[in-house]
């Protein structure tokens, strides 16, 4: 099984950039998609990013599109989400985890511990 480690949140300003990192274990890891959510205090997960296998199809929510960018290394068992333009309401715990299935129809499964990003106005 493949183990997941966030790492890089933090306390931003509204406007400000953030790049969060999901670290995995496991000489499998290139063959999972992966996704980041967001959860926010009292809130439901929340789809943020996905990207594929190889890195070459991402998808996002609309909440997010043209602001945040996922992108992954799979040399490094690495995957980034890049937080552009970032809102008060972009604050939650972001979580990465792998999937599997039809892209974009992912079905996740592994979850990491997640990662506390928090945007002030």
């Amino acid at each position: 099984q493949v183990q997941l480690v966030e790492s890089g949140g933090g306390l931003v300003q509204a406007g400000g950039s953030l790049r969060v990192s999901c670290a995995a274990s496991g000489r499998t890891f290139k063959n999972y998609a992966v996704g980041w959510f967001g959860q926010a205090p009292g809130k439901e997960r929340e789809f943020a990013a996905s990207v594929s296998w190889g890195g070459g199809s991402t998808d996002y929510a609309d909440s997010v599109k043209g602001r945040f960018t996922i992108s992954r290394d799979n040399a490094k068992n690495l995957v980034y989400l890049q937080m552009n333009s970032l809102k008060p309401e972009d604050t939650a715990v972001y979580y990465c985890a792998t999937g599997v299935g039809n892209w974009p129809y992912i079905r996740y499964i592994n979850w990491g511990q997640g990662t506390q990003v928090t945007v002030s106005s």
